[in-house]
């Protein structure tokens, strides 16, 4: 089980870097219509997410054959358009950083660029989910991933940026924590909503006992319920301004959603589990 995870950790790679590219990237576009947050940190985490679309270009170039036994089927038609799709995004957003640099308000790019990276998650999902409309559920749980994966990022670096600008108001930091405390609670309902359905072929709750049962409560364990305590605790210092104590809730809470993001995709890419 884990060998077939192994084979399959260029598409894992994939999925987390393009989940920090246009997550982190949404949460910028969201902080800079609806909150004051500082240019500099608006600027710096969009020339992160710039960097992290083109590492996932990058690995796109290099994803493997799969092999014959694997329980997916990449459509080898959808290649090219998903990785000019992932290369548009990363200049729109390197772009899209210079304006916010610059004090820009620039909504129209920032809003173009994740347009173009939610379009190439769908692609990736149609590409390797078997085509429309069952690629739907795949779409749903790539885009889901990226949030909070992205989110997570985001959060994290605006915390860190209150430990050098003590004076920022808390507003930005509050709003997204939770927003990042909902979407985590949108991957716990949506697991509970896979493991009813029987995705993957088997009955009802049938992975929670299958023979990935190990991987599939790490998932549920460390990479849901962990999150969504640490979210909850992150956002209840925020509100009190403890911003140290946010911060490193922050780096914790990215590293367990980081790790679900890895084990949501060794599922799906090693036994076509959706978790």
């Amino acid at each position: 089980m884990a060998e077939r995870i192994a084979q399959n950790l260029a598409f894992i790679n994939w999925t987390v870097l393009t989940g920090l590219a246009v997550g982190s990237l949404a949460t910028v576009v969201l902080a800079r219509l609806a909150t004051a947050a500082s240019k500099g940190f608006l600027g710096f985490t969009a020339l992160c997410a710039a960097g992290f679309g083109a590492l996932a270009y990058l690995s796109d170039g290099s994803l493997p054959a799969v092999a014959p036994d694997a329980v997916f089927h990449p459509d080898p038609a959808f290649d090219a358009p998903r990785r000019a799709l992932l290369l548009v995004f990363a200049v729109l957003a390197l772009v899209y950083a210079i304006a916010l640099f610059g004090g820009r308000r620039a909504a129209g790019l920032g809003l173009g660029a994740l347009v173009v990276g939610v379009v190439a998650i769908g692609w990736a999902a149609l590409g390797w989910g078997g085509g429309f409309p069952t690629a739907v559920p795949l779409a749903l749980q790539l885009a889901v991933l990226a949030a909070a994966t992205g989110g997570g990022f985001a959060a994290m670096v605006l915390g860190h940026w209150y430990l050098v600008t003590p004076r920022l108001p808390e507003a930005p930091l509050v709003l997204i924590a939770r927003l990042l405390l909902g979407v985590v609670g949108l991957q716990v309902v949506l697991f509970a909503v896979w493991e009813a359905v029987g995705t993957g072929g088997g009955g009802p709750f049938q992975p929670l006992v299958g023979p990935w049962a190990l991987f599939v409560w790490l998932r549920l364990l460390v990479g849901l319920l962990f999150p969504l305590v640490i979210s909850w605790a992150a956002l209840q210092t925020a509100r009190s301004r403890s911003m140290e104590s946010a911060t490193g809730l922050l780096y914790i809470d990215l590293g367990s959603i980081a790790a679900g993001t890895i084990l949501a995709a060794g599922l799906y890419f090693g036994a076509g589990l959706l978790v």
